[in-house]
């Protein structure tokens, strides 16, 4: 009986984690207080060493001292800062300008900036709370349909889950980056490369512009077969080309500066965060908005969106630690490996379960939780570790505007107007979740769209697409061919 416990505590315990979930309680004291409990029944049960608890201060120390992460907090100060110094205002209404006098103008004005702000802020709820302000009011005041205009709004916004400088792709890099690295040692692979973040940025800035291609597509495919739900602008602050690049010059620059310091190797990820930092600071100044007052706002507004993140992280160190000492993650290997269809399968698995979890949970939560676990099994099996993180990150963009609890939706109600039903929200995002889900097929078809700009970056010589899609295996040395992807192994 004992040990029929004990072999059950790895699915008894994600399932007492699911309960909490779906019960309210927070996300964090939730994973670390379920971890320790269960940590102390696999004690008392034998399948459990409670030397791997003296582990757990120094994996802790590791993760909040980690060079990688400190990104996180200058990324959101950036973001913060620009998002307050209105640079956004001044985009939506330039492009808006530029772009609104045609059927569907304003919506591909408005997926234009949410890329822009993507690019500089890499924070979903800035973005849409800027876009939510201003765009919004401007389409509705045009006749757009309600559902229409707020699915264009949040799926823009949300381009900051994927286009560079993302900060869940610092998570999900930095994550990924361990998991290769114990994937390969089981391996046999001593010496494997690293997975870096600028590798991950450089892998997911094709399928970001691909998803924003696809967005403006639907925008204008729609307009043009339903022109009543998307009329050309009746009428819009008039702007000149002068005020037109005085809006975007600023902002491109920065995101040359920032990206292209990080993709040419100038500097590491950390260095390119604070040279944003300072850029958006000089911005502000530039803008006149500079103060102490915005100085202490975008301070409190960026602790506390570090402490989450990093609360999270502590959790989730604690939950893979007992986790994986309880068997959890052998018990995942296994279930992958014997899944028919080897690799191609088990991706469609794991992408099912994302794709589930981000109707109830937040991004960085999942990342922390599903990550560690499913990584290495998939890596083992051939998967390309910048492909998985491409991939990832393009299908937790769902978590952010699935109903019923994405995020993107309640922050965009927090500002819509009052006439603007729920309802209407809700229905907008359907169809961009199916673009969404589109793009997230065509990277898993065609995997050379996250992997050949890195290794062109890093190898000039190196022809387009620049590799297999996935690494050589070391059991077998021989390489998976694309069409691995597609036919059972």
């Amino acid at each position: 009986m004992i040990q029929i416990l004990a072999d059950a505590l790895p699915i008894l315990l994600l399932l007492v984690l699911t309960m909490a979930t779906f019960a309210g309680f927070p996300i964090s004291f939730t994973l670390g207080g379920a971890s320790v409990i269960f940590a102390g029944v696999g004690i008392l049960t034998g399948s459990f060493e409670a030397a791997l608890l003296l582990s757990l201060p120094s994996r802790i120390f590791g993760a909040i001292t980690n060079e990688v992460l400190v990104a996180i907090p200058l990324f959101l100060f950036m973001g913060h800062v620009l998002e307050r110094a209105g640079l956004a205002e001044d985009l939506i209404v330039s492009v808006s300008a530029l772009l609104g006098g045609r059927a569907g103008g304003l919506g591909v004005a408005t997926v234009i900036v949410g890329a822009l702000l993507a690019g500089t802020t890499g924070v979903v709820a800035s973005d849409v709370v800027a876009l939510g302000l201003i765009a919004l009011p401007t389409m509705l005041r045009s006749g757009y349909r309600d559902d229409f205009a707020c699915g264009i709004v949040c799926s823009s916004a949300t381009l900051a889950q994927i286009i560079p400088p993302a900060t869940v792709l610092i998570i999900i890099a930095d994550t990924l980056s361990a998991a290769n690295q114990r994937a390969q040692v089981e391996l046999g692979n001593f010496a494997p490369a690293s997975v870096t973040i600028s590798d991950v940025y450089a892998g997911a800035l094709i399928p970001g512009l691909l998803l924003t291609a696809l967005y403006i597509a639907y925008v204008c495919g729609r307009a043009w077969l339903t022109p009543r739900d998307a009329p050309p602008a009746a009428a819009i602050r008039s702007t000149s080309l002068v005020d037109i690049a005085r809006a975007l010059l600023p902002m491109l620059a920065l995101v040359g500066a920032v990206l292209g310091s990080l993709l040419a190797g100038v500097a590491t990820a950390t260095e390119s965060a604070s040279l944003g930092a300072v850029g958006a600071l000089v911005l502000a100044v530039y803008r006149g908005k500079f103060s102490a007052g915005l100085i202490s706002q975008v301070m409190s507004t960026t602790a506390r969106g570090t402490s989450m993140i990093f609360m999270i992280l502590i959790a989730a160190s604690t939950f893979a630690l007992v986790f994986r000492g309880l068997g959890g993650e052998t018990m995942i290997e296994n279930a992958l490996r014997d899944l028919p269809g080897g690799l191609a399968m088990a991706m469609l698995v794991t992408m099912a379960l994302i794709f589930v979890l981000g109707c109830f949970l937040d991004t960085f939560e999942i990342v922390f939780i599903v990550v560690p676990l499913f990584a290495p099994p998939l890596i083992k099996l051939g998967a390309d570790p910048v492909w998985l993180a491409v991939m990832i990150g393009l299908n937790l963009q769902t978590s952010f505007i699935m109903p019923p609890h994405g995020y993107t939706l309640a922050y965009l109600r927090s500002v819509a107007p009052a006439s603007v039903p729920t309802k209407a929200i809700w229905q907008g995002v359907l169809p961009f979740v199916a673009i969404q889900l589109v793009a997230l097929m065509l990277v898993g078809l065609m995997p050379w769209l996250a992997t050949a700009l890195p290794d062109r970056l890093y190898d000039a010589t190196a022809p387009l697409p620049a590799r297999p899609p996935f690494t050589t295996l070391p059991r077998t040395g021989e390489p998976l061919q694309p069409l691995d992807l597609i036919k059972p192994n």
